[in-house]
Order: structure tokens, then C-alpha cells, then sequence
């Protein structure tokens, strides 16, 4: 790294372009720049080791954990403060990493449970079995932002005959009815058998094994042949084949296309699955799907006669209040910043379980609340006070071009965008809101410093820059001359003194 620095160096880069370049931080380019060939093998033999803050309280915790072994890091913290109020104040991770080495020296383990064993099962019959699961994912628009989408994947187990079905709403148990006649439709009938998760939008309770459904897909079972199995909780291998084709759906069909709308989206995944899914050979089976199909497809149950499906109750509908709150049970919900359109604007309500679903009259979800059981009280999503009218990209591009230095200015950026991804819009947002009123001297001292001392938050650098522009301010004196002609020559002979307007002076004093 020493020879790369020093290569870079060599042609020209600066600083921050050769720490961009190498992907290390600025203060280590200088240090390497600082050093000179002998000095950086002899700063390499130097032994790094440090002493530890907390070698004192070394036989305590090795005692704790050869008693207790199964204890973590966290517990081990806890009892150390209990122990011992002096203890030096130190990061949870330097006692992780001391409890991890008092473990490796002693062969300390926790008493991990036994691994899971599997065994791989034989294929079932044919038409015997099918696996349903439920997925979402990010999809790309064409304004840069992203727009969430949901699927539904079935899969006959037999011939690995893929379908997928997608929304651009969250699923209801309506709507799990609906793509899973598509997925017998596309199949040319139905197995004997599927397996499930107990999502809630199938199952509303579960004792041991006795479960019950939801009102709609219990229905809809009714008038079926085959027989719902849902796994136990939290047991995705249970149903290994489907999660398999949901992570294949993401990666494969997802993943970099742009999404045009709900009914452009299910057209696309239908040709996929000519084209690809279910026309290449499978790695497990070494067989092509919709070959395997064909021969499947004779031992699949007829198709019926569409079922009377029960339509979902119409969801009530609530006033917006000019604040962007509606009134439920005596609280308030808040809703995205620019929903209230005027005094007609309403929203569906839909109360799942413990959570308050709040949707646009056309479909759209808004917002998901935790339900509140007090009264009087507001329950805000802090994400609905953003401006998201700009994206991420166009603040960025933004602010840079209010910067002096675009090229420290895009590293300072970026750095922030790592350190703080979370916040990274609140941060762009202040910037934007405050540079206009700073100098750009100010501007470029201020991004120096935060630079160079790691500052990377948008408050901190606006304060730096406030600060250089109130030192620039009061170190400045301005003089005002009046202005005066000298003539030269002949013609200064006969001149007649110019007189001084006594604002001038005035305005110096």
C-alpha cells in the first residue's frame, strides 16, 4: 500500500483522490506520505499489540466464563459494572473482542445447541405436491426512486413448474385466492397437496398443529380439492424448493428491470418463465421443467369450474385532516406530508391484528401504524415529515454544484453517505438549506476541516463554516477613497482642486 501511495503520488493524484482511488482514509495517505521507505519497514516490526484497558479484570471474567460458559459478551459487560463501578469506560466491542480472546486462549465455547440434520427425500409422485410462498422486493422506476412490488410463487415439486404472480399492493387473502387460480390455470390443474408458511393473510391462529384460516381462504379450500399443509413457525426449510425460486425470482427476473406498472410486470414474468425459468435444466433435477411438466400434468387434479369467490368487506373510509393525521379510537395516525388534497380527501382503513393499514382510495398503501390502545395520543412515522419531492442523486448534484471544491465536496459526500446511510437525505437537505447563506471561503476551510478530523454531519459542517465566516468578518477592515484625478503635463497648470463629497469621509470614519 506504501509503493501504491507513493506510485499514485507520482502522477499527479492529491490526497483525496488517491484515498477514493485505494478506498483507505485521507489521514492514512498522509501518514504513508509522511514516512520514507526505512521508516515504514521499521514502523512494520513494530509490535502493534496494545496494552488492554481491561487486562485488571482478566481472572474475574475468565473465572465467569469457565463457570458459566454459555454467557455473552453483553452479560459479561453487565456483570463486570456490577462487580467493579471503577471500571474504565470502554465500547461494547472492546469487551467483545477481551471476551473473545479469554475464550480462544482457554478453548472456551458456548454451549451451542446440536446442528440441525437433514436428509435429502425422495422426489414426490407426480401431481402429489406443490409449495406456495410470498415475497416483495425494490424495484427501480424510471424517476430513480423505487417502487415496492409483492409476489406469490407456486411450484409443483415433482417437475419444478414455476408460476409467479405479482401486486403492487400487499397481498390480502383475496388476493392469495386470485393468483392461486392463475397458478392452477397456468399449471392446467391442481395438486393434491400444497404446502405453506402461516402467513397471516391464510392463517389467523395456530394451536399445535390446528389452525385457522382466514375467512376468505377458508372458503376458497372448501370448494378445492387439494389440502393446505402449513409448516410449523419459523421453519423455512420446511418448503426448501419454493424459497428457492423466490430468491431465483429476485435475482434473476428482478433484479435490474424497471417497473412499468402491475400489468406490464405479470406479462414480463410470464414470458420469463417460457423463456427461462421453466425452460432451463434444473440444477437439482438435471431436468427441464415444463418437459417434466407435461408428464406432470396428467396426474394433476381437473381444473374446476371458478369458485364463488367471497369479495373482501369494503374497508371504512376516513377523513384527512389538513395536518396529514387522521382521527381513529380517540388517537391520531399521520400520514405522508402532501396526502390532504382538500377537504374531500379520504383514506381506507384496515385493522390487521395489532397494526392499522391506511390506503388511497385506489389501492395504494400509505402508511402502517402500530395500534395504540390510549387516547389523545399521536402515533407518527418520522418518515412522513420528508420532503420527498427530490431524490437522492439530484440533491446530491445539487449541492455540488453550490460547492467550490467539486472534487473534496463529492469525496466529503460520499463519506457521509457511508458513515450515516440512514441519514444521509437529512443530511443533504440541511446542506442544501444552508450553503446559500455561507461564503465560500468559508466553504472550503470548513470542508477541510471536517476532512480531516472524520466531522461527517451536516450540522457540524455548516457550525465550521459559521465559525471561519465570523472570524473572515472581524478580521476585515474596509477602507472607501474617495476618487481623485491627477493630471499630468501641461494641462495640470491651470487645474482647479477637486472638492470631496463629506459623506466620504463618513463613511471612513
Amino acid at each position: 500500500m506504501w509503493y501504491k501511495v507513493r506510485e499514485l503520488t507520482e502522477k499527479g493524484l492529491n490526497k483525496t483522490q488517491i484515498s477514493l482511488e485505494l478506498e483507505i482514509h485521507r489521514k492514512t495517505v498522509r501518514k504513508y506520505l509522511c514516512m520514507s521507505e526505512e521508516e515504514f519497514f521499521g514502523w512494520l516490526k513494530h509490535p502493534k499489540k496494545l496494552p488492554k484497558k481491561l487486562n485488571a479484570y482478566y481472572d474475574f471474567v475468565y473465572r465467569l466464563l469457565e463457570k458459566h460458559p454459555y454467557l455473552s459478551a453483553a452479560q459479561v459487560e453487565d456483570r463486570l459494572k456490577e462487580e467493579y463501578p471503577q471500571l474504565p469506560v470502554v465500547h461494547s466491542k472492546t469487551v467483545y473482542n477481551f471476551v473473545q480472546n479469554i475464550r480462544n486462549e482457554h478453548g472456551i465455547k458456548k454451549h451451542a445447541s446440536e446442528p440441525r440434520q437433514y436428509q435429502k427425500l425422495p422426489e414426490t409422485e407426480y401431481g402429489l405436491q406443490a409449495q406456495v410462498d410470498l415475497g416483495e422486493y425494490n424495484m427501480l422506476t424510471h424517476g430513480a426512486s423505487r417502487k415496492k412490488v409483492y409476489f406469490m410463487v407456486m411450484v409443483l415439486c415433482r417437475s419444478r413448474q414455476k408460476f409467479v404472480y405479482f401486486r403492487s399492493a400487499p397481498f390480502t387473502s383475496y388476493d392469495a385466492v386470485i393468483a392461486h387460480e392463475k397458478a392452477f390455470e397456468y399449471f392446467e390443474g391442481q395438486p393434491r397437496e400444497i404446502i405453506y408458511d402461516q402467513d397471516r393473510i391464510l392463517v389467523t391462529e395456530e394451536n399445535l398443529g390446528d389452525v385457522l384460516l382466514t375467512r376468505e381462504f377458508s372458503t376458497y379450500c372448501g370448494q378445492m380439492d387439494f389440502k393446505p399443509i402449513f409448516c410449523r413457525k419459523s421453519d423455512p426449510e420446511s418448503k426448501g424448493k419454493v424459497e428457492n425460486v423466490i430468491g431465483y425470482v429476485k435475482k434473476n427476473f428482478l433484479r435490474g428491470r424497471i417497473y412499468e406498472g402491475e400489468d406490464k410486470l405479470n406479462e414480463s414474468a410470464l414470458a420469463w418463465l417460457s423463456r427461462t425459468a421453466n425452460a432451463k435444466e434444473h440444477s437439482g433435477t438435471k431436468k427441464v421443467p415444463a418437459l417434466e411438466w407435461e408428464t406432470e400434468r396428467k396426474y394433476l387434479l381437473p381444473l374446476k369450474a371458478h369458485p364463488l369467490l367471497i369479495a373482501p368487506a369494503p374497508l371504512p373510509r376516513y377523513k384527512v385532516r389538513k395536518d396529514n393525521t387522521i382521527s381513529f379510537r380517540s388517537n391520531f395516525y399521520t400520514l405522508p406530508v402532501g396526502t390532504y388534497k382538500g377537504p374531500e380527501t379520504v383514506v381506507l382503513v384496515k385493522e390487521n391484528k395489532e397494526e392499522l393499514w391506511l390506503y388511497t382510495p385506489e389501492g395504494e398503501l400509505l402508511a402502517v401504524h402500530q395500534l395504540c390502545l390510549g387516547k389523545g395520543m399521536t402515533i407518527r412515522n418520522s418518515d412522513h415529515l420528508r420532503d420527498k419531492s427530490q431524490t437522492i442523486l439530484t440533491l446530491k448534484e445539487e449541492i455540488l454544484c453550490m460547492m467550490p471544491d467539486k472534487e473534496k465536496s463529492e469525496w466529503y459526500i460520499e463519506m457521509i453517505s457511508r458513515e450515516k446511510p440512514r441519514y444521509f437525505r437529512d443530511n443533504m437537505l440541511l446542506l442544501k438549506k444552508h450553503i446559500p447563506s455561507l461564503e465560500k471561503d468559508s466553504l472550503v476551510q470548513s470542508l477541510d476541516f471536517c476532512m480531516e478530523n472524520s466531522l461527517y454531519n451536516a450540522n457540524k459542517f455548516i457550525e465550521v463554516a459559521r465559525h471561519y465566516q465570523a472570524e473572515s468578518k472581524a478580521s476585515k477592515v474596509t477602507m472607501i477613497l474617495p476618487e481623485i484625478t491627477i493630471k499630468n503635463g501641461l494641462d495640470a497648470l491651470d487645474i482647479i482642486p477637486e472638492t470631496s463629497n463629506i459623506s466620504a469621509y463618513e463613511t471612513i470614519l
